[in-house]
C-alpha cells in the first residue's frame, strides 16, 4: 500500500535532532522506504585534491535547511513516496580503489534488486561505475551528465576507475546508451582530447560550455529530452558543472561554468524523465569554509529527489 514519509522530524527546529538527509527516517530495512538516500563518503578515485569523502556529512548537515514543497510545481517528494535515508556505504578496504567499489555495488545490489530507486551524495565521480554495477539493468541507461569533465578516459597512472573514467567503463560494461547520453557544460583546457574524442565518437551528445550559453537553457533542455528518449535513464550531477564562484568546494573546479539558477532550471526541465537513479557527486567541504558548496548539494539533491519521486510516481 501506498503511504508517505514520516515528516515528523522537519516539524522540529533545524538545528536539532540526528541530521540524516533532508530529516527523513533513518532506516536500513528495504520495506520502509522507495527512495533510498544514500551516502558514499570516498574520494579514493580523484586525480587532483581530495576532500569529497566529507560530501556526504556536510550535504546532511546542510540538508536540513530543506523544505518539503517546491516553489516552482508545488510537488511534495515526501507526501508521493517514502523517503528514507539508508544511511553510508561501509568500507572495509578504503586504500584499494577496486575493493571500495566492490563494497558500494554490495551495499546498492539489495536495494536496486527489491526495486527501489536511489539518490546518492558522494564521493568522488569514480562511484557512479559502482553504482551502474549494482543497478544491473535489463537494458543500458540513458544519463543526463551535468560536469564541467567528460569523466570518459581510459586510465590514469596505471588505475582504470578514477573519477575520470566511471562512464567509459560505463558503456564498455554495456550499461550505458552512449547514444541516449548528454553531457551538458563541459569545457576546461586539457592535456589530451582523449576523453572528449571518445565521448564524441561513441555517439554521446556533448554539449560544451560555449554552446550551452548560446543556446540557452530551454533549448539545452529540449536536447536533453531528445536524447534520453523514455527509456529508463539516470541523472548525474557533479558540483564542477557549475562555475566556481558557486561551488569553490570541489577538487576540479573550472572557470566559467553554470549558475546555480540555470542549473537548477536544467534539472527542473528533466520531470517526466524515466529516472531510476541519481547522484550529486565532488561536494569536497575542506575547500569552502562557508558551507554554500554543501548547501548547493543539499539543493541539487532536493531538486534530483523531486524528479525521483514524479519517476517512481509514474512507473508505479
Amino acid at each position: 500500500m501506498h503511504s508517505a514519509t514520516d515528516t515528523r522530524a522537519q516539524a522540529q527546529p533545524r538545528y536539532s535532532g540526528i541530521p540524516t538527509f533532508m530529516r527523513v527516517p533513518y532506516t536500513t530495512r528495504l520495506e520502509d522506504f522507495d527512495i533510498g538516500i544514500v551516502g558514499v563518503p570516498f574520494d579514493g578515485g580523484v586525480t587532483a585534491r581530495p576532500g569529497a569523502r566529507y560530501g556526504p556529512r556536510e550535504i546532511r548537515n546542510m540538508s536540513s535547511m530543506t523544505r518539503a514543497i517546491h516553489h516552482v510545481t508545488r510537488f511534495n517528494p515526501f507526501a508521493a513516496c517514502r523517503v528514507a535515508d539508508v544511511g553510508d556505504v561501509p568500507f572495509t578496504d578504503v586504500f584499494h580503489l577496486e575493493n571500495s567499489h566492490a563494497d558500494i555495488r554490495r551495499f546498492l545490489a539489495p536495494i536496486y534488486a527489491a526495486g527501489k530507486r536511489t539518490l546518492v551524495a558522494g564521493g568522488d565521480h569514480s562511484i557512479t561505475f559502482p553504482i551502474f554495477q549494482a543497478m544491473a539493468p535489463r537494458e543500458p541507461l540513458g544519463m543526463v551528465h551535468i560536469d564541467a569533465h567528460t569523466d570518459t578516459w581510459d586510465d590514469f597512472i596505471g588505475s582504470k576507475f578514477s573519477h575520470g573514467s566511471p562512464f567509459r567503463r560505463a558503456v564498455e560494461a554495456g550499461l550505458l546508451d552512449p547514444k541516449r547520453t548528454v553531457q551538458i557544460g563541459i569545457r576546461g583546457a586539457q592535456n589530451s582530447d582523449e576523453g572528449w574524442r571518445y565521448s564524441l565518437d561513441s555517439g554521446m551528445r556533448v554539449i560544451f560550455i560555449e554552446e550551452f550559453d548560446r543556446m540557452g537553457v530551454e533549448a539545452a533542455i529540449a536536447e536533453a529530452r531528445r536524447v534520453v528518449g523514455a527509456g529508463p535513464a539516470y541523472l548525474s550531477v557533479d558540483v564542477d558543472g557549475l562555475d566556481p564562484v558557486y561551488a569553490p568546494g570541489t577538487g576540479t573546479p573550472e572557470i566559467g561554468g553554470l549558475s546555480t539558477r540555470e542549473t537548477l532550471a536544467l534539472l527542473r526541465g528533466l520531470e517526466g524523465l524515466d529516472l531510476r537513479g541519481a547522484d550529486v557527486v565532488e561536494v569536497a567541504p575542506p575547500y569552502d569554509p562557508s558551507g554554500n558548496t554543501a548547501l548547493l548539494g543539499a539543493t541539487l539533491m532536493y531538486e534530483c529527489l523531486c524528479l525521483l519521486a514524479r519517476a517512481w510516481e509514474m512507473g508505479r
